[in-house]
């Protein structure tokens, strides 16, 4: 709807952006950077590794809940949301950890090798927010549009499930790599 806009109409897009509240560049600022702090080598306690997919799962269900809340398809919408978030989850936790990730049970730290992919997710789901945020206030009707509805749910819920599969692989490591399966949670 608004990517048709600005295509068609090009001024559109300066309005758009020119009345965006200045806390949203804030947040898309900070999100930014720590997408950015994803993709170099480092190295991270097993709450470290947890905080970033809460963190963007509660983003995702924010921008769900604000989106549609008050339509009469929320309930259909959340559960396309848990519906993604499930699959995504199930076909990427098992994947095992990313190649050179290692788990060093004495310090409970991770030594991580980079990855743009957060970044991508992270922006994902600014954007989506983002856009869908646009054209709720441009057509209040598409809140009770099922098929943009469901689509838009089942993006968040995408997103947070391959968040939370890239944890689980952690996790999974973490469980492996320590006397007993039993790790320490440890900031």
């Amino acid at each position: 709807m608004l990517l048709q806009m600005i295509v068609n109409q090009p001024p559109v897009l300066g309005a758009v952006l020119k009345g965006t509240p200045p806390w949203v560049w804030g947040l898309l600022a900070g999100l930014v950077a720590l997408g950015l702090s994803q993709a170099r080598s480092r190295s991270a306690s097993l709450v470290r590794v947890t905080v970033m997919p809460v963190a963007m799962t509660v983003l995702s269900i924010w921008g769900t809940v604000s989106a549609f809340g008050t339509s009469p398809l929320f309930g259909y919408v959340m559960l396309a949301w848990m519906f993604a978030a499930a699959m995504a989850l199930a076909v990427i936790a098992p994947t095992g950890a990313p190649r050179g990730t290692a788990y060093d049970a004495a310090s409970r730290t991770f030594a991580m090798p980079g990855s743009w992919v957060p970044m991508l997710l992270i922006l994902g789901i600014f954007l989506t927010k983002y856009v869908v945020g646009v054209e709720l206030a441009m057509q209040p009707g598409l809140a009770r549009d099922g098929q943009y509805t469901l689509v838009v749910g089942a993006l968040y819920g995408f997103f947070s499930g391959v968040f939370a599969g890239r944890a689980a692989r952690l996790w999974w490591l973490a469980f492996q790599s320590t006397p007993l399966g039993k790790p320490v949670l440890t900031a």
